[in-house]
């Protein structure tokens, strides 16, 4: 953390190669947060260049304040993808889980068969939720995030996250297993 401080530091006196560190550190998850709410590779290649151009020409502005400089690049990114399907104006799509992502060794055929089936229904169910329940769930499981960051980086408070997250996985519940209470 105290070495992405300095980084940050950095990029803000317009340092070239500190914010390519960051870029470097970060690329992935960023990535990976947009290719799962707009599920096109190219759209989400696309995207991410915005956000990290974004956050080049805005670093001067950026104040560290406890947060991790991920929380603000999330908030870049969500208001891509907003901006994104404001101009597209369809529906959001998850490719929730890759293939990569599906298990750490080649499981038996029926297991993956079950598996895949899993998360179709995991990834149907997904879609009926908010698209900020979407966003907070994703950050939250996919890219591992704290409730603190992901307050920093939606810009609610904590009790907010907890309460929506909370909601989600109710909801996410209901829908997986027919509970309608």
């Amino acid at each position: 953390m105290k070495d992405e401080k300095k980084l940050v530091k950095k990029a803000r006196k317009g340092q070239a190669e500190a914010f390519g560190l960051l870029y470097n550190r970060h690329l992935p998850a960023i990535y990976r947060f947009i290719f799962l709410k707009v599920n096109h590779q190219q759209d989400a290649e696309d995207l991410t260049h915005q956000v990290f151009l974004q956050a080049w020409q805005g670093i001067k502005s950026y104040r560290l304040k406890g947060f991790p400089f991920s929380s603000w690049l999330y908030r870049i990114a969500s208001n891509k993808v907003v901006d994104y399907y404001r101009t597209k104006k369809t529906y959001i799509e998850l490719e929730y889980v890759s293939e990569e992502n599906l298990a750490e060794s080649d499981p038996l055929p029926q297991k993956k068969i079950d598996t895949d089936l899993d998360l179709a229904l995991i990834k149907k169910a997904l879609k009926k939720l908010e698209p900020e329940q979407q966003n907070i769930l994703i950050m939250k499981f996919v890219n591992d995030l704290s409730n603190q960051e992901i307050a920093q980086a939606i810009g609610k408070s904590l009790g907010a996250i907890r309460v929506i997250q909370h909601r989600a996985l109710k909801k996410l519940k209901n829908l997986l297993y027919g509970q309608n209470k």
